[in-house]
């Protein structure tokens, strides 16, 4: 009833930038918060950033000054661009949404199926 799909994912130089988005689709009555979170090899899933509907944002210490976070509440669509990546940088990364559907009364967490980032040094 309800799909996250990201895109803009992929392979670039250390020091290049990429652009992710995640849009999501159904039977969507509102979304709260909207984020990014990533999870690379062996390691747990950690945030990146998330953002409001009045366009509050927030950061892991990590990713402040070169990841920005950005929504268009018309799209129902979510963005990080992501600038001076790093080797570290490479993970699968993950949308997230709270959305409330048109059946439902409570905020449920959907999660999109990830987008590959693969930074080359």
């Amino acid at each position: 009833q309800v799909q996250l799909v990201e895109s803009g994912g992929g392979l670039v130089q250390a020091g290049g930038s990429l652009r992710l988005s995640c849009a999501a689709s159904g039977t969507i009555s509102s979304i709260n918060v909207m984020g990014w979170y990533r999870q690379a090899p062996g390691k747990q899933r950690e945030l990146v950033a998330t953002i409001a509907p009045s366009g509050s944002t927030n950061y892991a210490d990590s990713m402040k000054g070169r990841f920005t976070i950005s929504r268009d509440n018309a799209k129902n669509t979510v963005y990080l661009q992501m600038n001076s990546l790093k080797p570290e940088d490479t993970a699968v990364y993950y949308c997230k949404a709270d959305i409330r559907t048109y059946s439902g009364y409570v905020w449920l967490g959907y999660w999109g199926q990830g987008t590959q980032v693969t930074v080359s040094s």
